[in-house]
């Protein structure tokens, strides 16, 4: 990692991934429709901290997304942190909660959570397919990510 100081982390919320992936499902019950619940995730978006713009180079662009999508991970396997954003309101939303459940947390932690939330609160079949296909490829990063620390 360069020598760019790294921004706030508001992650981890929860004790465990378990817990942030029960937040999220107790949360997103609470809305009656998808018009709801796309707003919920914009909300979410506006909440993470923006990287410096340094970050916002192609080592750090996550590929796999049709939106701009920059993650940069830092830490150990007692703890990785991962800051990321994207140019789109929902995709920051998406980040927003994979960040909630994975950052801030043990390799051997990501390693072992599997993202049960995206099944569980209907978010599979409401993203179009370049949507999933970017939210695989976040998950994919992370856990890439936690494995390089196992």
């Amino acid at each position: 990692m360069n020598a760019i100081a790294s921004p706030a982390t508001p992650f981890p919320l929860e004790p465990t991934a378990t817990d942030a992936q029960a937040a999220i499902r107790d949360e997103f019950a609470f809305f009656g429709d998808w018009a709801e619940r796309y707003q919920y995730l914009i909300d979410l978006g506006r909440k993470l901290p923006d990287l410096p713009a340094e970050w916002k180079t192609e080592e750090h662009r996550l590929h796999g997304c049709q939106s701009m999508v920059w993650i940069v991970p830092e830490g150990d396997a007692s703890r990785l942190d991962f800051h990321a954003i994207s140019d789109s309101a929902i995709v920051s939303g998406l980040i927003y909660l994979a960040l909630r459940v994975y950052s801030g947390r043990s390799a051997a932690e990501i390693a072992a959570s599997d993202a049960d939330y995206i099944a569980d609160i209907g978010l599979a079949k409401h993203l179009s397919p370049t949507r999933s296909n970017g939210l695989a490829s976040l998950l994919a990063f992370i856990r890439a990510e936690a494995a390089k620390h196992l």
